[in-house]
């Protein structure tokens, strides 16, 4: 659905909240009303009255709680099942086209009621990401507050498309920034934050079935560079030694981490390191899901839960299609025992808090952005609501309803 005209939101607008997510007390307040202006909060609670001449917004039959937060996306790439999807893709497709394909994959984002999204790279399609958030910002196109990690990086041969002659390889688009060595990596991260990289994003295993992708130098100096200009990090790291090395190194947050052992999940508390663990895409193939992988993934998801490891909600959607729901993470994260409460404190003041945005959104409080959803049942009791978003707004407009 549109937004609605942005003249047309110019006044005050009061939203009634039947129920309100408090997700920093982790409780579930009664007949509340949000006062707008423009585009942030004002006043939240029980007595706040509409001003003379604003806008009601009745959602008195329904939960209302701050948009969402998916912290691993990936807006230009359109699933890839097999290999050969993905290199068609990089190969077939122009930058333009899969940043045109993008720009759908963020208003899909938002109408399902993420109104921020952390883009983890463009899979060869150079700095599309930096251009989509460019034109959200500038209200070109409908779509979430993103926060992009441009082209990411790896050593030379770990990373796809892999497959090719090495008489034509050096002229292949590659899916990611290959560098070696500390200089080069250096370059590197500076290039990418240059060209607007909020995150750097690399992948520390995954190429290299001997151990981690890049030497334990290596990955330092990427956490120290990019710390260095006031970037954080983030780590593709699935096996047990390269999310050991991640964390060691110091990366600020942990993509997928189905190896997690113990000693690993202790050093993540001490160090404060997050864990995004997109479990979704791992499970949705029955294959994966009745394997011996599938059984592990969870016992290392319930193991981080035990030890007290910072999670946050992330989904690696465009790994599958744009026309899966994001919010299908939320039934597992739960199933395996997180609480449901503290699922959507992941998708939200925990998401914020780890894109260093927690004074601006994650929250419904005075001050911070009205970005806003709302769902017919409780999400606290029945997590799949989620599932069925009613209402968007982002900074005071209105994108669904």
């Amino acid at each position: 659905m549109a937004a609605l005209p942005l003249a047309a939101q110019q006044s005050a607008i009061l939203v009634k909240a039947g129920r309100l997510v408090d997700v920093k007390a982790g409780r579930v307040l009664t007949n509340q009303n949000i006062l707008i202006e423009g585009e942030r909060i004002t006043e939240v609670g029980s007595s706040v009255a509409a001003p003379a001449g604003a806008r009601v917004i009745d959602l008195s039959g329904s939960t209302v709680m701050p948009g969402m937060i998916d912290n691993h996306t990936h807006v230009v790439l359109q699933a890839h099942p097999t290999p050969t999807d993905y290199d068609e893709q990089l190969i077939k497709e122009s930058i333009a086209y899969r940043a045109i394909r993008g720009t759908v994959s963020a208003r899909i984002a938002l109408e399902n009621g993420f109104t921020a999204i952390r883009d983890l790279e463009t899979e060869g399609a150079m700095y599309a990401d930096v251009d989509i958030k460019t034109a959200i910002n500038r209200g070109v196109i409908p779509g979430p507050r993103m926060f992009v990690a441009g082209r990411s990086l790896a050593p030379t041969g770990m990373y796809n498309p892999t497959r090719f002659s090495w008489e034509i390889d050096p002229r292949m688009p590659g899916g990611t920034q290959f560098a070696d060595g500390p200089i080069e990596i250096r370059r590197a991260v500076r290039e990418q934050i240059k060209y607007g990289s909020d995150w750097i994003k690399y992948y520390a295993d995954g190429g290299n079935r001997a151990g981690p992708n890049f030497t334990e130098e290596e990955a330092r100096t990427i956490v120290e560079e990019s710390h260095r200009l006031g970037h954080k990090v983030a780590a593709h790291a699935n096996t047990k030694e390269g999310i050991a090395q991640s964390v060691r190194v110091g990366v600020d947050s942990v993509e997928h981490g189905g190896g997690l052992d113990e000693a690993t999940a202790n050093l993540m508390v001490e160090k404060g390191t997050w864990l995004c663990p997109t479990v979704y895409i791992y499970m949705r193939n029955p294959r994966s899901r009745n394997s011996e992988a599938g059984s592990a993934r969870e016992a290392n998801f319930r193991r981080a839960l035990q030890k007290g490891v910072k999670i946050v909600f992330g989904t690696d959607i465009g790994g599958y299609p744009w026309t899966e729901t994001e919010t299908k993470e939320f039934e597992y994260m739960v199933n395996w025992g997180m609480k449901p409460i503290d699922a959507i404190r992941s998708a939200t003041i925990w998401g914020a808090t780890l894109l260093d945005q927690q004074d601006r959104f994650g929250s419904v409080e005075a001050g911070k952005f009205a970005d806003l959803i709302a769902v017919a049942g409780d999400p606290t009791t029945d997590i799949t609501e989620l599932e069925r978003v009613r209402f968007v707004m982002k900074g005071g407009v209105v994108y669904k309803q």
